[in-house]
């Protein structure tokens, strides 16, 4: 089973990579997201007739989201996204940001009760798998193809567990690395500007630290940033990018000798922290006002800067560790809860945002990759090249360890902070990391128990 997990998430690398390649060759001069005019659409066949003939009663459908929360996101959904499909169909949509846990939680409780008030879910392949082993979604093989698009096989396979196809793969996404370039005149002895951009052995997190130190004292500044803000996601540089670089695996090597090495490696780097990273949740501002020259984030809050100034920063493959690069690989998908009220209307839905062009628009704005195939011939030029190349050049090193974030259902905000919480002890405070990760480790076992979850990817 472990070996056949890990061919499709190698199948799925591959698969993106020949996206972001064909993404490279679509892009090029300078455009603002602001002020573009959108991209030629693609013209695609609705998924029936009804799709674009407005219904006879007004209907509103609740979307649930756990993705595109901030602010920024949430109005463009609204005022952007949105707008256009309740033009075509008469049909309006609250969309509502929600966190993993409250998303999981309130699917339960209406599950359970029999009175389910939420027409779509918007969440990560974990929680939908997770959502599914529970029963409580809807086969979506009941509903008419959707035409004019082409999902990645292996996207596919992935969508289809439990035994029902659980939902549609939508967008994709991970973390990477956002160099200015002025960074690259204090590079350290024997590490090139080659060596960072194309991810290659000698661009280690060991020489992350020698860069960032060697910036803090020719420039007296702090310039290497992360966003460990309350609402940043910096536990998904512990969990998914630093833990299987340095020992392998997420979950099952937390208390580990290569895990010590970790923190204490961790300790150090910190030195030449910018000390604002505890109250960034988005890297793209500090990025712009040049409080940083070197950051790490989702690539949907560092693409502001990109397409801002795409002439002073380069994307790059994030440094390989002990055992690999481990990052994670982000799969969104969308899905109909189990007796949602507006099933039809909602597949309605479903057939618009799956749309290319829409799926185009949408990398404009927030920059999560599309999954359809055909969103790549609708790609403007733009400085979205830069991105797409970065992200294109991480799932292209050899030293790959993909990483999935895990199904934890109601549990997963706990897994979080189990990190967070060690991260606050050993790097923040000073403690013991022996002391500290044995401790935490029993309960970080304890919720996969509880809720019968594997191990995620690659401890599976």
């Amino acid at each position: 089973m472990a070996e056949s997990r890990t061919i499709a998430i190698a199948a799925i690398v591959i698969i993106l990579i020949i996206v972001g390649a064909v993404v490279f060759l679509y892009t090029g001069k300078e455009e603002k997201t602001e002020t573009t005019p959108e991209s030629a659409p693609v013209q695609t066949t609705p998924t029936s007739p009804a799709a674009t003939t407005p219904p006879t009663t007004k209907v509103k459908l609740v979307w649930a989201s756990t993705q595109l929360v901030p602010p920024k996101e949430q109005a463009f959904v609204k005022d952007k996204l949105l707008k256009p499909f309740k033009e075509e169909t008469g049909i309006d949509v609250e969309f509502v940001g929600m966190s993993y846990s409250d998303l999981a939680l309130k699917l339960e409780s209406e599950e359970k009760a029999g009175k389910v008030t939420i027409d779509l879910i918007t969440e990560l392949h974990g929680g939908l798998d997770y959502f599914a082993s529970k029963g409580w979604l809807e086969d979506l093989s009941k509903f008419p193809a959707l035409s004019g698009r082409t999902f990645p096989k292996v996207l596919e396979e992935y969508s289809r567990i439990h035994g029902i196809k659980a939902y549609v793969p939508w967008l994709t996404a991970t973390y990477v690395m956002v160099v200015n370039k002025k960074a690259f005149d204090y590079l350290p002895e024997g590490l090139t500007v080659d060596d960072v951009v194309k991810g290659t052995e000698k661009w280690t997190y060991d020489a992350l630290l020698a860069w960032a130190k060697n910036l803090y004292e020719k420039t007296g500044r702090k310039l290497l940033g992360f966003p460990a803000g309350p609402n940043g996601l910096f536990v998904r540089l512990l969990h998914g990018y630093l833990y299987p670089s340095f020992t392998g695996a997420q979950v099952k090597n937390f208390d580990s000798p290569q895990a010590i090495e970790m923190w204490n490696y961790l300790k150090e780097l910190w030195k030449y922290v910018n000390p604002a990273s505890t109250t960034w949740d988005a890297m793209a501002d500090p990025l712009l006002r040049e409080e940083v020259w070197i950051a790490w984030d989702h690539t949907a809050r560092i693409k502001d800067a990109i397409v801002t100034k795409p002439d002073q920063f380069v994307v790059v493959p994030v440094p390989r560790g002990p055992q690999g690069r481990g990052y994670i690989l982000v799969l969104v998908g969308l899905a109909i809860p189990k007796n949602a009220p507006h099933q039809d209307e909602a597949w309605k839905l479903v057939e618009y945002l799956t749309r290319p062009e829409v799926q185009v628009k949408i990398l404009q704005e927030v920059g999560f990759f599309p999954a359809v195939q055909e969103a790549s011939g609708a790609l403007p030029e733009g400085p979205l090249k830069i991105l797409a190349k970065g992200v294109n050049a991480q799932l292209n090193t050899g030293d790959s360890i993909v990483a999935m974030i895990p199904s934890l259902g109601g549990k997963g905000g706990e897994f979080k902070e189990i990190y967070l919480n060690a991260f606050k002890s050993i790097v923040l405070e000073g403690k013991d990391p022996a002391a500290v990760t044995k401790e935490l480790k029993k309960r970080l076992l304890q919720l996969f128990e509880e809720t019968g979850a594997p191990l995620p990817p690659p401890d599976a």
